[in-house]
């Protein structure tokens, strides 16, 4: 691929949807229109280069997120029988942003994030056949979950919250 051309329509259409991401969210990551990102799609103009790289650099940073996760996993089930996991993903960005503020750099959407809970769930299920369940953060319960325990809001608490709802 020359240095140029980038991706092709194709290539970004797939990567948008690799990404599990809608046009309007590729504009607003670019910070273009959304006109521009139909327009990229449908071949009528070459899509920017910045864009084209930080949709990348997302691809890539999801990419070591499942193959950081999934080391860490297949060590903890190197002794230990198989079993069910549980990861919690966003259902909106506002409980994204509100809990997971350390990752807005990386993973500026929820989508991004649930994105890559997905790909470690079909990772883990091929490869080291752990069964992962995405379990949706609903505020009420997850406080309830808290309040009842005496825990305080931690990423470790949220885990223990979603392995309860197995």
């Amino acid at each position: 691929m020359s240095k140029d051309l980038g991706l092709n329509a194709i290539e970004m259409q797939y990567l948008r949807h690799s990404l599990a991401l809608t046009t309007a969210q590729v504009a607003e990551i670019g910070k273009v229109t959304e006109a521009d990102v139909i327009a990229w799609e449908a071949g009528e103009k070459p899509a920017h280069m910045p864009v084209q790289k930080k949709l990348i650099e997302i691809d890539e940073a999801i990419e070591m997120q499942v193959l950081n996760t999934c080391d860490g996993i297949e060590e903890l089930f190197t002794k230990e029988p198989k079993r069910t996991l549980s990861f919690v993903v966003y259902p909106t960005q506002a409980l994204y942003a509100q809990y997971n503020p350390e990752f807005l750099g990386t993973l500026p959407l929820a989508e991004l994030y649930n994105t890559s809970a997905w790909r470690i769930k079909k990772e883990c299920k091929l490869m080291l056949e752990v069964n992962v369940v995405l379990v949706p953060l609903n505020f009420e319960s997850y406080k309830a979950f808290r309040d009842k325990e005496g825990l305080k809001e931690s990423p470790a608490n949220r885990a223990k919250w979603a392995a309860a709802q197995l």
